[in-house]
Order: C-alpha cells, then structure tokens, then sequence
C-alpha cells in the first residue's frame, strides 16, 4: 500500500532525478515542462508553481515509490520509480489522487494529456473512469519521431 506526502524539492528532487534518465522519459513523463537535463532548479520551481499540488507517493516503510501532481484541475507528472513498476502501483497512485481532488479539493473535474504510445498509462485511466476527449495527432516530436497525444477527462461522481 502507498500513500502521498507532500513532494520537498530538496529531499525529493534528486532521488526522482534518478527515476528520469533520457530526455525521452523526461518527454513522457512531463512533456516540454522541464528542460534534459532535468535539476533540482527546475524541479523546485515547479513545486513551488502558484496553484499545484504536488506530491511523492510512499511505501508504508516511509520509502519513495512515486510522484504525481495537481494543478488546478490537471492531473499530471505521474511517475513510478523504475524497481517499482509493474506492481500495480501507478493505478494506486492515481487513484489516491484521484480521491483527493473529489474528496479534499472539491474539483468538479479532472483532466490529463498522455501520449498515444504510453498504453499502460492510458488503461490505467480508462480503467478509473478517464475517457479520451481529443486525440492531437503528431503535437510533438522526440528523438525523430512523432508523438500523438491523448486528451482525457474524468467528472467528479456526483456531477
């Protein structure tokens, strides 16, 4: 089981630098967000950004397995340390923030980009209720290739 803490730049940052290791994961994981390579002063401005949450997701021994984001209704920055991937634990964490949003945060709704090639990302969402909106074909471009991205959105329940 994990849960979320809030994320500290000077504690976090240079363990979930180590989680990014190539400007195409940096690509995936954030987009044009962050500049390869990426550093602990980007990584506290971007923590420190009006508006975003963002937090690490720990183990219940207290150790560092992800990290996740909220601004305003956006969901984002979603990451699974390398050696954890494969447990099931990106559905955890997105969900607990999922809760969080709808529970804590009152947000009427949640949307995400993600892109097209990133298939286990996207069954995670659709499997919580993420339902694609748009599809932006060939928005980016990475080690010579293109990428497709996928808007998504999910309404709070009640809504």
């Amino acid at each position: 089981m994990i849960s979320l803490r809030l994320f500290h730049p000077a504690h976090d940052g240079p363990l979930l630098r180590t989680w990014v290791t190539s400007h195409a994961e940096l690509m995936t994981w954030a987009g044009r967000s962050f500049s390869w390579p990426l550093d602990d002063a980007q990584l506290t401005a971007y923590a420190a950004e009006p508006g975003r949450h963002t937090w690490t997701a720990i183990t219940a021994a207290g150790d560092p397995v992800g990290h996740v984001s909220l601004a305003g209704t956006r969901l984002g920055r979603v990451l699974i340390a390398p050696e954890a991937r494969g447990r099931g634990l990106g559905e955890t964490l997105v969900s607990l923030t999922v809760s969080h949003a709808f529970g804590e945060l009152k947000l009427p709704e949640l949307s995400l980009g993600v892109w097209a090639h990133n298939t286990a990302a996207i069954r995670i969402y659709e499997k919580l209720g993420f339902r694609t909106e748009q599809v932006l074909k060939d928005v980016e471009e990475a080690d010579g290739m293109p990428w497709t991205a996928h808007q998504m959105r999910l309404a709070r329940p009640d809504q």
